[in-house]
């Protein structure tokens, strides 16, 4: 790393959140983590008791984020980087999932990214300085059966980077959507909700997909270290990508999605451009 710089990540007592954290501090960095529990509060700033900072926060709680970051950056120093990490994954087939399950899915991966960029976004234009990370997912590209919550969180996440990046650009903020494909984390383990099923006709199509999510999880191809150093990497950069891919398996199945939908397009230009008055 060419200068030591303070993160603030939220969910990092696991999964990606926390790999990073450990690869950030092994580096040299400070590290903010937001936590949920007192027990893991503890358990994260024993990594490092001069420069890992454990919070107890919940990203939905929508009003209390300006006062953390306020406070975060009086008692702990400027926030350099902020990765939106914390989320979940919610399974369930669309007919059968109710809308409660969309709005909480929305709450914690979009809502609670957002509110988080809102509240640290004065500080760093102020500054001329600063990246975010959004972590998104695959899901944010690509699409299956029983995610299409979770997909479409990850969608909009996606999308508001991508805009969020145009905006703060001259300011010297850089904005990264990191999507990962499938990683040894607790995803597709303890973090996903799943929806009970209720609609036989949609057994044949969705049964093998949950039995096979939930008897892969463990043993993923990704490894979430590696992903941690990777996000150090754009982290580290001049020029940071908008979009950054992690996992063979993930660039695979957006390149698919790309050449089936530019086949698409390409079918149905004609139709596309009837419309033209």
């Amino acid at each position: 790393m060419t200068s030591s710089k303070t993160l603030l990540i939220t969910g990092a007592s696991s999964g990606f959140g926390r790999a990073l954290a450990e690869e950030a501090l092994a580096a040299g960095h400070r590290v903010i983590g937001t936590v949920r529990g007192i027990e893991a509060k503890r358990a994260f700033e024993v990594l490092n008791p001069s420069r890992a900072f454990g919070r107890l926060f919940d990203v939905t709680d929508f009003e209390a984020v300006d006062g953390l970051i306020a406070e975060v950056e009086e008692n702990v120093g400027p926030v350099d980087v902020l990765v939106n990490n914390a989320g979940y994954g919610q399974e369930g087939i669309m007919e059968e999932s109710p809308l409660d399950a969309l709005r909480r899915q929305f709450d914690v991966n979009v809502f609670g990214a957002v509110a988080m960029t809102r509240a640290v976004l004065p500080y760093m234009r102020r500054r001329r300085r600063g990246h975010i990370l959004n972590i998104t997912s695959m899901g944010g590209f690509i699409t299956m059966p029983g995610i299409a919550y979770y997909c479409g969180s990850k969608f909009a996440l996606e999308g508001i980077s991508e805009v969020l990046g145009k905006e703060v650009a001259s300011f010297g903020i850089a904005v990264t959507a990191v999507a990962p494909g499938s990683f040894r984390t607790d995803w597709a383990g303890r973090s996903m909700v799943r929806t009970p099923r209720s609609i036989a006709d949609y057994d044949a199509l969705f049964d093998p997909i949950r039995k096979a999510r939930e008897k892969k999880s463990g043993s993923q191809l990704g490894d979430p270290v590696k992903a941690a150093r990777a996000m150090l990497t754009v982290i580290d950069s001049d020029t940071p990508p908008t979009h950054l891919l992690l996992g063979s398996d993930a660039l695979a199945l957006v390149r698919d999605k790309l050449d089936a939908l530019a086949a698409e397009i390409d079918a149905w230009e004609a139709l596309t451009c009837s419309t033209d008055g």
